[in-house]
């Protein structure tokens, strides 16, 4: 059959991207043997099915026709006989098909099996390091880096502990998209893996997105929830807006990380202003704020330590290769209390793996489901299908009294008036002494979890023995948040510190918890 016929062929089997064409004409020259057709066919991943059987067809007829003595040959090429090795990656703008000796095409080989077997390693590390793929970064920063975490062995335990409950679902997200595995260790440089991390720029979550990032990335945020401490929809969204910063900077790695850190429009214009002075627009020589020069290089100083811990004298945590949580959907409104005893499963690993929802319920108008263990999947779903309508939300009665102000009665329970005013269907803020109001408990905000035993902070410590806590007051706060911190009851944090329900919390306030003993209350 002739080439022309051949090619005809493939076009009108789809085959018109040039990368694709130029596979196309190695194959139909008979520049591949069949020993290596298996080989080919592990790296097409975006060959259609159509497609790849007509190619297997005319390799085949290719190879019957060939001489026998030609065949044989062929078959069993010499050391010094060049093989062509076919390389397509989704970082490489065209494919590659370059001469390379046995010896390289073994290694092509071995590189193919291992991402053909990344799902199959008995760690979540090992999966990592076959799919490192950033070029290294020249900077004496990295090893500077490198050589803080070593010393700070503590922080890194903590840090991987905290990772153990996503970084399987961000190495899946990452891989899907074929990008670096070193991405899947960028929330240990943006948040050390806190989902409820918060910056002093407003950014939140394990990603930090800000504000208006998170906005135009489709996380939305009101008072029930925050798009942008969902573990799910803030990984999507930071892959999603990587993607696009690695295009706008020419598959630049280094460049979209820094624009990551401090914005695109910042680095755009640093990288023309070198262009302009006639110097290097790498990332290392662009005019930056510190944060952003250390940024990249923090990132190559963990992926160097979890390539080769042993070099650098660090044990890392034994993280399975295997998803932690499942998502379970609800299909309505629910107390994140009530989810919590269904499972059998403390509040806080709850609230760990979902952290958009603000409040101990989730979202009334969505998004109507939670992330479970995997392994309390099965009990969630069956305890939800047994769960009446009237305990799938808290509530507490209150009577309004002469005199009370429903901005007050919101205060007091931790709520926003609008919160109030929805459950209670108000038209207006006006209430009527004797009253009742019906509150929604479940709507009361949702704090950072209390730091476990293992890692808890000195003063707590100190509280063993009679000492008091001293608590500074934190944005959101309230008395009722702070008491169910340190399980003590709110009279007692009035009491201790000789202020009112009613009385508003200044930021940075500070306020005596006594966990054990104290006064009398």
């Amino acid at each position: 059959m002739e080439f022309k016929k051949k090619f005809k062929i493939f076009r009108s089997a789809g085959w018109t991207n040039p990368r694709k064409q130029i596979l196309l004409k190695s194959l139909l020259f008979n520049k591949l043997t069949l020993d290596s057709l298996p080989n080919t066919m592990t790296r097409m991943i975006c060959i259609k099915p159509k497609a790849l059987s007509v190619i297997f067809l005319l390799v085949v007829a290719g190879c019957a026709t060939t001489a026998p003595d030609t065949l044989k040959k062929s078959q069993t090429p010499s050391a010094a006989t060049p093989t062509i090795a076919v390389v397509v990656t989704s970082e490489t703008p065209s494919a590659l098909i370059t001469p390379s000796t046995p010896a390289e095409s073994e290694t092509s080989v071995d590189q193919t099996t291992a991402s053909v077997s990344k799902k199959d390693s008995a760690d979540i590390w090992n999966r990592l390091r076959s799919g490192f793929a950033m070029k290294a970064l020249d900077s004496p920063q990295v090893e500077r880096e490198i050589q803080w975490f070593v010393n700070n062995p503590e922080y890194m335990q903590r840090m991987m502990e905290r990772a153990r409950l996503y970084l399987y679902y961000i190495t899946d997200e990452v891989e899907k998209r074929g990008m670096p595995m070193e991405i899947a260790l960028l929330p240990a440089i943006e948040s050390a893996y806190k989902p409820h991390a918060y910056s002093r720029a407003r950014a939140v979550g394990l990603w930090q997105f800000m504000p208006a990032t998170g906005r135009l990335y489709g996380l939305h945020a009101n008072w029930w929830y925050d798009g942008r401490r969902d573990v799910e929809a803030s990984t999507k969204a930071a892959l999603d807006y990587l993607e696009k910063l690695y295009n706008d900077f020419d598959g630049d790695w280094h460049l979209a990380l820094a624009a990551y850190n401090a914005g695109e429009g910042k680095v755009g214009r640093m990288i023309e202003y070198n262009r302009r002075k006639g110097k290097s627009t790498d990332y290392q020589y662009l005019k930056l704020k510190r944060e952003t020069l250390n940024y990249v290089p923090k990132l190559m100083a963990m992926a160097s330590i979890v390539a080769d811990p042993d070099k650098y004298g660090v044990k890392l945590a034994n993280i399975p290769n295997a998803p932690y949580f499942t998502r379970v959907e609800t299909g309505y409104q629910v107390d994140l209390g009530v989810v919590a005893k269904l499972v059998d499963l403390p509040i806080d690993d709850l609230h760990n793996i979902n952290p958009g929802y603000t409040r101990w319920a989730t979202d009334p108008k969505g998004p109507h489901y939670l992330l479970v263990p995997i392994d309390k999947k099965d009990a969630l779903v069956a305890g939800l299908s047994n769960l009446p309508e009237n305990e799938r939300i808290q509530w507490l009665h209150h009577s309004v009294k002469r005199g009370e102000t429903i901005s007050e009665i919101s205060r007091r329970y931790g709520l926003n008036i609008e919160a109030v005013r929805t459950a209670n269907n108000l038209r207006s803020n006006l209430l009527r002494t004797g009253q009742d109001l019906m509150i929604p408990y479940s709507a009361r905000s949702m704090t950072p979890p209390v730091v476990h035993a293992a890692y808890r902070e000195p003063s707590a410590r100190i509280a063993a023995s009679g000492e008091p806590i001293i608590h500074r007051v934190r944005n959101g706060e309230t008395i009722t948040s702070i008491a169910r911190r340190y399980n003590v009851l709110v009279r007692q944090v009035l009491n201790w510190n000789l202020i009112e329900a009613d009385d508003v919390l200044r930021l940075g306030q500070k306020l005596k918890i006594w966990v054990r003993g104290g006064p009398t209350a």
